[in-house]
């Protein structure tokens, strides 16, 4: 049968026309392929992934980043959100070649009938694309590139290795890109640990990830994922049942930032300026992992006993007031409280990320009882720091008060937490001691709370942010790690690191470096120096110098160990006259101290010398360790994220002088402490191809040389042991140990506290002061103001090491002697005591004793 001839006409078109819109398509390809990125190079991307940086044992201290990106496998992807994803964007995505021509068709109606592209049409293909390749300008020749790249991606790439890709590069709003990621930010967990309406809320998000945002437009969003859960259901991924209870579920997304898992951000940012320059590589969009030496257990020690300490210091010296009061005539009344509203105090006190503290904020007010709100609005602008909570005071009875958080929650205020608040009159005068809670507090006050207690007793305390400040540093003795190091109060409000950057006078801090001096130039724990006034005519010094002690005490004829232990000043300006100032200046630099900056005078000897704490703590652990100067270091590691090692740090090795590192084959490198397990397999099976992984270059091992004698060192720590076991630092044997020494260290009117103390296996040392300086205030001497700080690192700090002596060396003879004289003790003698020498240096035998009922002294300094 002839068919008619229009029919043959129109077939004849239809066939042309098809012949040339494909040509024309050929003609594009031809002409677009070679002008585009080849394919090919998709297989090289690499993910802009943020600069994390971990403590030794893998917990999260600081994240450096415009992009939140933690890379997943397909496998590692929940099939349900694969098929969430799939129903939203593509469901074809299995079927076809990287082109979908329904969705084109769809498209090209839309271009010729609104002049825009409204559906997109874009596979997940296509995104690929785009999101790689491509620009996002909405062009008709876009359209072209995308279509012609994503057709070259299908044959390079597998569907699930073009899925994997999509799943880690497509943003997905607040900075996260990626499934792992916006998993990690809107729900706090790994995207395996979700559920299928969260899976649904994340297959919602990429098409526009503002207007579809579970946190600032749940609304939209929870319509969003609705239809995704749809779709779903018409595609056969899910049943009618758990489309149904899916839906019903609330929308649960809030902001959940990188939360530290350790509060070290004063270290955090020594390592990341530190990594800039030692690895060639944009640190902050690599993927680069910095390992420090700090063990998390004991830096969160250090910030809690900094922070405890510094509200102790501020506690004594009374109540600031409150941080506003505010006009509440118009505040309506608030509901009984019930146990929901009650705020237990939390168990850490990190600081939380100020974004991110306060999108979570934003979220929670919104859903509470609108009189609630009300209150809570009222506060939301102040932050939290630290530890420290800010709330407003709701009720004040007669012996406590209820206050509100910025949350909504509300709590107790007890009487005990806040009888303490004294008004300040100022630095050195508190008022009286309140008598009721309306002494201190004031409806509507705005005011800072902080946790205390333990366990169930926890509960909220009245507090204020210190004045003061402090500083922390913690050392491994035995390399120079740094373990634990705490700059300031907090890195949110001051990111200032007193711990490294603060110089201020060492006062009593120091003078273990002159006794060393003074050791090694023939003086011995028994020499006899007087205690007595004293006037220097110093050319150095404009006047005539009358120095004191602190106590106004003279005790005449003083064994050396005495003075220090005693911390006498006049002892230590007479040693420092004896032994000249030149000798000692020799020793200072040998301890690693800026000696070329101090003033070469004889209140050198007081400590008059401005150090930084991280140069006390430096210097005494060559007492901890017997001899050794070790050079502070922070950064075990640096790697990519995929493992591959791109520095390390070198193998630190204790030599006596002359000191030569020794010689290395190429073919091994000095083993590293070792780092946490997980992390050591992680590198080891990084890369599973038969290509070797290029090892980073280790910098040649650093040499710890010996500066002291072995025999000087450990008498040193034997008399700097009498500090703490009978001297000024005597509350240090709360701890219950012995092998602890140290020294205390008060400047001019209490202007600077420090105590800096050790045991054989952690060094640590704490300074307390204020930024401009200033007087501390009566009796805030290093025993009361700093060596409570140290006490309270060093208990947690050392809670499972064994006490350990430090090895007494070859060539020490132990003897009694006179405790008056110093002398060799005759054995009739009834006061003789123990004392340790150098062989070459023990004294005479004491003369037959005298009427006073002992021999003197045979001579004194």
């Amino acid at each position: 049968m002839r068919l008619p001839s229009w029919i043959r006409y129109l077939l004849l078109l239809l066939i042309a026309g098809t012949g040339g819109g494909l040509a024309a398509l050929a003609a594009c390809y031809l002409y677009l392929a070679p002008q585009l990125p080849p394919a090919s190079q998709i297989r090289e991307v690499e993910y802009q992934i943020p600069l994390r940086i971990y403590s030794r044992d893998m917990k999260l201290i600081a994240e450096y980043g415009e992009k939140r990106r933690q890379p997943v496998t397909y496998d590692e992807l929940p099939e349900p959100l694969i098929q969430a994803v799939l129903a939203a964007e593509d469901e074809r995505f299995f079927r076809h070649n990287g082109v979908d021509l329904k969705g084109l068709l769809r498209a090209f109606v839309e271009l010729a009938r609104y002049r825009e592209i409204r559906s997109g049409g874009s596979t997940i293909t296509m995104q690929v694309a785009r999101n790689f390749f491509l620009d996002r300008e909405q062009r008709f020749l876009r359209k072209f590139n995308e279509i012609v790249l994503a057709i070259q991606i299908e044959r390079v790439l597998s569907k699930e290795e073009i899925l994997e890709l999509y799943l880690n590069k497509i943003y997905l709003g607040h900075r996260a890109y990626g499934a792992e990621a916006a998993s990690q930010v809107y729900y706090g967990k790994p995207v395996g640990g979700l559920s299928l309406p969260q899976w649904a809320m994340i297959a919602g998000l990429p098409k526009a990830p503002s207007a579809y945002n579970p946190i600032t437009n749940p609304q939209r969003a929870q319509v969003r994922r609705n239809w995704i859960l749809h779709r779903m259901e018409e595609t056969g991924a899910i049943t009618t049942e758990q489309r149904e209870l899916a839906q019903a579920a609330p929308v649960s997304a809030r902001f959940h930032a990188a939360s530290p898992e350790v509060d070290a951000a004063y270290l955090g940012e020594m390592a990341r300026l530190q990594a800039m320059d030692l690895v060639d590589a944009n640190i902050y969009t690599d993927g680069i992992r910095i390992i420090t030496t700090v063990d998390s257990k004991r830096q969160q020690a250090a910030v809690n006993a900094l922070r405890n300490g510094l509200h102790s210091y501020d506690e004594r010296h009374g109540y600031r007031g409150p941080l506003a009061q505010l006009d509440i005539s118009d505040a309506p009344a608030l509901p009984s409280p019930s146990n929901t509203d009650s705020e237990k105090p939390p168990e850490d006190s990190t600081d939380k990320p100020v974004v991110a503290e306060e999108a979570e904020l934003e979220k929670t007010i919104t859903g509470l009882d609108p009189d609630v709100a009300n209150w809570a609005e009222r506060i939301k602008d102040q932050r939290r720091i630290g530890p420290l909570q800010p709330a407003i005071v709701t009720t004040v009875g007669d012996k406590d008060a209820e206050i509100l958080f910025r949350d909504g929650k509300r709590s107790p205020l007890a009487w005990n937490n806040i009888r303490w608040a004294r008004p300040q009159l100022n630095n050195k005068y508190v008022g009286k001691e309140p008598t009721q809670a309306g002494d201190v507090l004031s409806k509507g006050d705005v005011i800072y709370v902080r946790p205390a207690g333990s366990g169930e007793d926890r509960h909220w305390r009245l507090a204020q942010l210190p004045k003061a400040q402090s500083a922390l540093i913690s050392l491994d003795p035995a390399s120079g790690a740094i373990v634990a190091l705490q700059g300031g109060y907090s890195f949110s409000t001051s990111n200032f690191n007193r711990a490294v950057q603060s110089e201020r006078q060492a006062g009593s801090v120091f003078k273990p470096f002159v006794y060393t001096s003074a050791m090694e130039n023939g003086f011995t724990p028994a020499s006899i120096i007087n205690d007595a006034p004293v006037v220097f005519d110093d050319d150095k010094l404009e006047t005539a110098w009358r120095p004191t002690g602190a106590s106004g005490k003279f005790y005449g004829p003083t064994r050396m160990r005495e003075a220090l232990y005693r911390s006498l000043n006049l002892v230590s300006i007479r040693i420092l006259r004896q032994i000249g100032i030149s000798q000692a200046m020799g020793t200072l630099k040998r301890f690693g101290l800026p000696a070329e900056t101090f003033q070469r005078d004889l209140s050198l000897a007081l400590g008059s010398a401005s150090v930084t704490p991280m140069d006390i703590a430096s210097a005494y652990s060559i007492f901890a360790n017997g001899g050794y100067r070790v050079t502070p270091w922070s950064i075990v590691q640096i790697e990519k994220d995929n493992g591959d090692v791109l520095w390390k740090a070198p193998e630190v090795i204790f030599c006596d002088s002359p000191c030569e590192p020794p010689q290395q084959s190429d073919e091994t490198s000095p083993a590293l402490t070792d780092i946490d397990n997980a992390n050591a397999n992680a590198n080891a099976n990084a890369n599973d191809s038969d290509e070797s992984t290029p090892q980073a270059q280790q910098p040649p091992p650093v040499m710890a040389p010996r500066v002291i004698d072995a025999r000087v060192a450990w008498l040193m720590n034997s008399i700097l042991q009498d500090v703490v076991r009978r001297g000024t630092g005597h509350q240090a044997n709360g701890l219950g140990r012995r092998d602890l020494a140290g020294k205390t260290g008060t400047t001019n009117d209490q202007v600077d506290a420090w105590f800096s103390g050790y045991s054989p296996d952690l060094v640590a040392t704490v300074w307390v002061g204020f930024d401009n300086p200033a007087s501390l205030g009566w009796g805030e001497y290093g025993g009361k103001a700093a060596l409570p700080i140290w006490m309270d690192y060093m208990g947690p700090a050392l809670e499972g090491v064994p006490n350990h002596q430090l090895e007494q060396p070859s060539g020490i003879a132990t003897v009694r002697i006179d405790p008056h004289s110093g002398l060799l003790a005759r054995p009739e003698n009834p006061n003789s005591i123990r004392e340790y020498f150098i062989k070459s240096q023990v004294p005479d035998m004491e003369p037959a004793r005298g009427p006073g009922g002992h021999s003197a002294p045979e001579q004194i300094f």
